[in-house]
């Protein structure tokens, strides 16, 4: 699906991802609306984007952590050009598991920002498009999401859930002609990583990633591993016997 003339809507819109994957939409003249909790950053963000080529751009505060919000959220999102092409889901958060650990309270958060808040959001965009029998939904999940592990299980457990959620989301809405693309990026320079060592053969920018989702929508693709590479390494993961994988330290 091209993003040239679009109607597009990015939830988490100030994340680095999203930013990197407006722009490219903005290049191809789509219209924009986007929702984030910083309004100072989205005004900045939608005025790069009109001077990239948006054909409009529309803003919308939102907080994706008060799960009331999210059906006037959508709402709004259809609203905002009379419909739209593509739904792009981008937000979340990458806590501590050492401190999740000791916090019930914060680890209830953190479910519910990475995986009850996203999930409840696809579902209630889905019937709209299914009614419309056209457009794709995008969830950024993560590589973590596919095999469990002793440093962010929770993340991991969030993100997999997302996975599983969209695969029977997919399901339902594939006699609609509905795209559900499920985005799994592995290291990505971004402020959500940015307290992590970075660097090397294994990490990506927003842009690349960005580039792989636009190239993803286009081809109507379920499920794309961002770069390429870590389809091959998380086989690899997955496939480590238990009783190995548990010797590790990963």
């Amino acid at each position: 699906m091209s993003a040239r003339q679009s109607r597009i809507a990015i939830f988490g819109a100030t994340s680095d991802i999203a930013v990197a994957y407006a722009r490219r939409s903005a290049a191809q003249g789509a219209r924009l609306v986007l929702f984030a909790r910083d309004a100072v950053a989205l005004e900045t963000v939608a005025a790069d984007l009109k001077v990239r080529g948006a054909t409009a751009v529309e803003i919308r505060h939102a907080d994706f952590a008060d799960l009331s919000t999210l059906p006037q959220v959508s709402r709004d999102a259809f609203a905002a050009f009379g419909g739209l092409d593509v739904a792009l889901v981008a937000y979340g958060s990458l806590p501590d598991q050492t401190a999740l650990n000791a916090d019930p309270a914060a680890l209830k958060a953190a479910l519910d920002l990475n995986f009850v808040s996203p999930v409840l959001l696809a579902n209630l965009l889905a019937a709209p498009f299914e009614t419309a029998r056209a457009g794709a939904i995008a969830v950024i999940t993560s590589v973590a999401g596919d095999r469990g592990r002793q440093s962010n299980y929770a993340y991991g457990a969030a993100k997999g859930g997302c996975q599983t959620f969209l695969e029977g989301l997919r399901h339902r809405l594939f006699p609609a002609g509905v795209t559900v693309l499920d985005i799994r990026p592995g290291f990505v320079a971004t402020k959500m990583t940015a307290h992590l060592p970075q660097g090397g053969p294994l990490w990506a920018t927003p842009d690349q990633v960005a580039g792989d989702i636009v190239a993803a929508l286009e081809k109507g693709r379920a499920v794309l591993y961002t770069p390429w590479f870590w389809w091959p390494i998380m086989t690899i993961v997955k496939s480590v016997p238990r009783a190995l994988f548990h010797r590790t330290k990963l």
